[in-house]
């Protein structure tokens, strides 16, 4: 279930949303390194989800800001590998 701490907070609510949706995941080996799947139709959801939570809670998040938290945080993941696993999969070459 959502937390309430999660609509007063714009970064984690979209976190959870990426998370639940699997548009993210964590590397298994570094829980630090959030990475980005590559999958449109889960970062849709995402939003969806992300705004249908702020709908039914009736905060006051707007569009642009919705929109700027998921790009940010989507641009900040790793793409589609954990990129410290990568460093060690060279090193080990």
């Amino acid at each position: 279930m959502l937390d309430a701490s999660y609509n007063d907070n714009l970064q984690k609510l979209v976190c959870f949303a990426l998370f639940t949706t699997h548009a993210t995941t964590l590397c298994p080996f570094h829980p630090e390194v959030t990475i980005r799947v590559g999958d449109a139709a889960a970062e849709t959801h995402a939003y969806y989800r992300a705004k249908n939570v702020i709908k039914s809670d009736g905060t006051s998040w707007d569009h642009e800001e919705l929109m700027d938290e998921i790009a940010r945080q989507l641009t900040d993941a790793a793409d589609g590998v954990c990129p410290r696993c990568a460093n060690l999969q060279h090193f080990h070459a």
